[in-house]
């Protein structure tokens, strides 16, 4: 079971869109996670998610003038490199070779834009804005040719000018030090890539059904994946840039750390839409306490270079990870056995660990490359979840039992068709997130 738990959870990375042999058109009659049309937007949540985190994460680094901005950099460019062999699994060599040049050429216009905010430069602003204008123009028009008209340039070009804005938003709160508006604008810019992503893959599945086995991206089991997806991914990225934040002394920590406490909050919203208050409240006292606690401890100790107490605190994740994969193993009624939920819990501490560690010794290359690695890996928790709550609970997922008293997410479309609800909306306690906050900011500052 290990075995095949390992091969489900493996990294996404470099996956193209269609992974054939998955299930027949059939097979949906029966809900699934399992899909082509899964597969697909499920490696475009990956891909665009990460675009905009390493997007954010180049810009403030370049800015700031850190150690590791060209890593960032780097990382970001490789991002757009690892979009192509999924294009032209879709749209060929010749489509993919355009998207590459559209899409990768983008990222140049950051660099203009953080040049210009350095040298305090108006017309430099304006003349890199411009740069960006025309990506969002030239790159809709693409997306509406090849998908032939199923995503029109129109609805491109309002999601991918919305897109840019909410990067230029973030960076500008950055710039300014207004870190509370930065982190809010960042969740919310990270949210819309999946509503980017579910429209891309639709109009591509809707383009060719045959290719797709005529499975479709929006079934609420697919729906409960994606979400399942954003929040464990999204985890991943806070988690470790909160660490490298606290190592640093950012003056922004306090508000990333906020920003992870929120993510928890959505996580106990989802938990308690699928098993109940309950269920919700045995989560949160297991994912706070060993887990996002002990991460901040890390880094105290690392800082007092106190190697006891890092191991201390690396000894607590690995409770964590036991503790979480017992209530994972009983929350799907052995859906996701213990044991291998265990084994992919670990596996994920050891890659936020390693990732921290690798920038503290001032290997960021290699931190950036394990940062890549932790963050594709999520996916597979994603979806490895998301199939056990659907299989322990199919008559939920079910597109003709659609239950009205299920929640509905808050990433547009119709109501009916969205079941996971207030997984998007920051629905946990302020106070919990707060003291949550405070027991960290504590830790840091021993």
């Amino acid at each position: 079971m290990k075995k095949n738990m390992k091969k489900l959870i493996a990294p996404v990375m470099g996956l193209t869109l269609i992974v054939p042999g998955i299930a027949s058109a059939n097979t949906e009659a029966v809900p699934t996670v399992n899909t082509p049309a899964a597969e697909l937007r499920s490696t475009l949540d990956h891909l665009l998610s990460e675009h905009y985190v390493l997007a954010v994460t180049a810009m403030t680094k370049s800015y700031d003038g850190a150690k590791d901005a060209e890593a960032a950099n780097k990382a970001l460019d490789q991002n757009a490199v690892d979009m192509t062999p999924a294009i032209a699994s879709v749209y060929g060599e010749e489509g993919a070779k355009e998207f590459e040049r559209i899409f990768r050429g983008h990222n140049d216009y950051t660099a203009d834009l953080v040049e210009a905010a350095k040298d305090e430069d108006p017309g430099a602003r304006a003349a890199a804005e411009d740069e960006v204008e025309q990506f969002v123009t030239e790159f809709s028009a693409f997306l509406d040719t090849a998908t032939e008209g199923n995503l029109p340039a129109e609805a491109a070009e309002d999601a991918i000018r919305l897109h840019e804005e909410q990067v230029l938003s973030v960076f500008d709160n950055y710039v300014e030090g207004d870190y509370e508006e930065a982190n809010m604008e960042f969740r919310e810019g990270y949210k819309h890539m999946y509503a980017i992503s579910k429209a891309l893959s639709t109009a591509v599945v809707t383009q060719m059904p045959e290719k797709f086995e005529n499975t479709k991206t929006d079934t609420s089991a697919v729906e409960l994946r994606s979400a399942l997806n954003s929040l464990a991914a999204e985890h991943f990225a806070l988690a470790a840039t909160g660490m490298q934040k606290g190592f640093d002394q950012g003056a922004d920590y306090d508000f990333v750390s906020w920003a992870e406490d929120a993510n928890t909050a959505d996580f106990k919203a989802a938990i308690a839409s699928i098993y109940g208050d309950e269920g919700a409240a045995q989560f949160e006292k297991v994912w706070q306490t060993d887990h996002i606690n002990a991460q901040a401890e890390i880094v105290a100790a690392t800082l007092e270079d106190d190697e006891e107490a890092v191991q201390s605190a690396k000894a607590k994740l690995d409770t964590f990870a036991n503790d979480f994969g017992d209530f994972l193993g009983t929350a799907t009624a052995g859906k996701l056995p213990a044991e291998d939920a265990t084994a992919a819990v670990k596996e994920h501490e050891k890659l936020v660990k390693q990732t921290f560690d690798q920038y503290t010794e001032g290997d960021y290359e290699a931190s950036y490359a394990s940062f890549r690695e932790g963050y594709a890996y999520m996916f597979g928790i994603g979806q490895v979840l998301s199939n056990a709550i659907v299989t322990q609970m199919p008559d939920k997922f079910t597109e003709t039992a659609m239950p009205a008293e299920m929640p509905k997410t808050g990433l547009g479309g119709s109501e009916d068709n969205n079941m996971i609800a207030a997984i998007w909306a920051v629905m946990g306690s302020v106070l919990v997130v707060m003291t949550a906050l405070l027991i960290r900011r504590k830790a840091i500052q021993k």
